[in-house]
């Protein structure tokens, strides 16, 4: 089900042609990255190429790109979004004018909501708000089970028909082996996708980082690798029991990355997200106590950020996400191991990942494939390309140019950014949606 914003439609058939030249044109769907041009008309891509470097046709309106990476929107598979119920902390205006300041056209919104979203009328409700409210497009992620509760599983086949493009527990894991079975099992007869957060809530208890010499040291109670390694490979069993199709929403270490690369080696229906936050930080950076860096699962040693950042190089990590999860200053100011859980993330999503690229870990198409083409594949999506047809879904950055996060000057609502005042090389200068410009920063001139 479609969630293109209502002002779209009607400006798909007024608007005149779009033609953006002199641009670096990646594609990682087709593996382009050429000097080229793309245009567009009536919110789809009319044509792209090298022949459209210094050509524009009669009459379009010309966007010159002077030289920057033109890609195709980025697709954002992780979104806490605070409506319904936690208004305060983000809407779903607020989130999608993040998203687009951050490149991101398409986001999907997590479950974890009041009330949580887990019957046909509130993923009616979250569709429609989208469409009114919101400048992206906007997916939902229906709840597996009722309440996120871990007890009773929802109507899977009433919620995929009312829209819902796959089927979470948010930020908390089922325990019960029998309920996930049965999730498993219902989910692969509708054709739908399982993601699932993978912490043994036993395990990890009341945690608050990583488990290890760090934690010992602030006197902060740990929560071992090992609580996050033991559900994945329970799941990875059902998987191969079932015959399901499942997503490890947001791995954070070696060991889960080993298993997920045994579940491939065997041909199951196995991928896995990494959150930016467990690729560029780790444990060290929490350094004094700093709750917006307080994140789950936990940020982990630098030895398991190698290996992530080594596992989206290979292509074992599917997606990168943002787990975007704004929290309030009320949840936020708070003793270490009182703090709400989350930080933000959509604006940053781009930059921060541009930081593996300037070191050289993460070349820029696999970067940008793990954000566009990977989870438009994983969530039956059509866009996350650029070819003749396609949506209109694009964003425009340069590579080079240096900044400093504000957190105050962040369009989510709320500000808990584990990157306040970290120091980014890239930034994002103009998104489009299905043909329309949603965001344009300063300096980036139309002729």
């Amino acid at each position: 089900m479609s969630s293109t914003p209502k002002s779209f439609e009607k400006a798909r058939t007024n608007s005149k042609p779009t033609v953006f030249i002199n641009a670096r044109v990646i594609d990682p769907a087709s593996n382009r990255d050429e000097p080229g041009g793309l245009l567009v008309k009536d919110g789809l891509i009319a044509d792209v190429g090298a022949h459209l470097r210094r050509n524009a046709p009669e009459g379009a309106v010309v966007i010159d790109c002077k030289g920057h990476v033109l890609a195709p929107g980025l697709i954002d598979a992780q979104v806490f979004s605070g409506e319904p119920g936690f208004e305060h902390r983000e809407t779903l205006k607020t989130a999608s004018h993040a998203a687009a300041a951050g490149g991101v056209t398409t986001m999907v919104v997590m479950p974890e909501t009041n009330p949580v979203i887990d019957q046909v009328a509130l993923v009616d409700f979250i569709q429609r708000r989208a469409r009114d409210n919101a400048v992206v497009h906007v997916h939902t992620m229906a709840a597996m089970t009722k309440g996120l509760k871990g007890e009773e599983m929802t109507e899977i086949g009433l919620l995929k028909r009312a829209g819902a493009i796959a089927f979470s527990n948010g930020k908390t894991s089922v325990a019960n082996t029998r309920v996930m079975r049965n999730v498993l099992n219902y989910a692969k007869d509708f054709g739908a996708l399982v993601v699932h957060h993978t912490e043994d809530p036993y395990l990890s208890g009341s945690a608050s980082m990583n488990s290890g010499e760090v934690a010992a040291r602030l006197g902060l109670p740990g929560s071992p690798k090992l609580a996050e390694t033991i559900v994945l490979e329970r799941d990875v069993r059902l998987v191969e029991m079932t015959g399901g199709r499942y997503h490890a929403a947001t791995i954070s270490c070696e060991e889960s990355l080993d298993v997920v690369r045994r579940a491939k080696a065997r041909k199951l229906a196995v991928t896995c997200g990494v959150s930016i936050n467990h690729l560029t930080l780790n444990e060290n950076d929490i350094g004094s106590y700093r709750t917006f860096l307080k994140v789950r699962p936990p940020l982990r040693r630098e030895e398991d950020r190698v290996a992530m950042v080594r596992g989206v190089a290979s292509g074992d990590i599917d997606i990168i996400v943002s787990s975007h999860d704004p929290q309030d200053a009320d949840t936020k100011r708070r003793p270490f191991a009182e703090a709400a859980d989350g930080a933000v993330g959509l604006e940053t999503l781009l930059p921060a990942a541009l930081r593996l690229m300037h070191a050289g870990d993460i070349p820029l198409h696999v970067l940008l494939r793990a954000m566009t083409i990977n989870p438009a594949r994983l969530l039956g999506l059509h866009s996350g390309r650029l070819v003749k047809g396609a949506i209109a879904d694009l964003v425009l950055f340069d590579l080079g140019e240096p900044w400093v996060v504000n957190k105050d000057l962040l369009k989510s609502r709320s500000k808990n950014s584990p990157f306040d005042e970290a120091k980014m090389q890239g930034r994002v200068l103009r998104t489009v949606v299905a043909g329309e410009t949603v965001f344009e920063y300063a300096g980036v001139e139309r002729t």
